[in-house]
């Protein structure tokens, strides 16, 4: 469905929307959801960076493990635990973008959302996925979608990256 230039042209999309919405970089910060979410947060950081030009000091970006926080700990084997590494400067009074490869049911952004109120009272909050399947079982959106991927419950949507997965694509299976 995309291949590593789809994905960075998404990439690029979204960190310009962003900073749009933003109304620049001032009080951002990228927390990505392990574990590809992180590679995902880095990369548009990464992008706004460039275009923020020289002299500017970076989007902060962290991680947010929600293992923890999840509501399918008792039906799934144990997961190994990521690490959660908050920017200096915490979230308090930040908009706090959350990064995730896939957006299905929205119950692992429900989890995000209850792990940052253990860390901190973020401004605002927004999300960015690269891909957005449908499929919700809870009233959670994107702000930022790389692409819509229709799908069936059936399917399987595998994000694939090169931080982790020595390739960039997504494809369905």
């Amino acid at each position: 469905m995309l291949d590593a230039r789809d994905i960075a042209r998404a990439l690029t999309r979204i960190s310009h929307e962003i900073l749009e919405r933003n109304k620049g970089s001032e009080n951002l910060v990228l927390l990505g959801i392990p574990s590809r979410g992180v590679h995902l947060a880095q990369r548009i950081a990464a992008h706004i960076d460039a275009v923020e030009g020289a002299g500017f000091p970076g989007i902060p970006v962290g991680s947010l493990d929600i293992t923890m926080y999840r509501d399918d700990l008792r039906l799934r084997p144990a997961r190994t635990l990521a690490p959660t590494e908050i920017p200096p400067g915490g979230i308090d009074d930040k908009v706090v973008v959350l990064v995730d490869d896939v957006l299905y049911s929205g119950r692992t952004i429900r989890s995000a959302l209850d792990a940052m109120n253990d860390i901190g009272r973020p401004q605002a909050v927004r999300l960015a996925v690269l891909v957005d399947r449908g499929h919700r079982d809870l009233p959670i959106r994107a702000d930022f979608v790389g692409k819509n991927l229709p799908t069936s419950t059936a399917e399987k949507v595998a994000v694939r990256l090169a931080e982790y997965d020595g390739e960039d694509s997504v494809t369905i299976r």
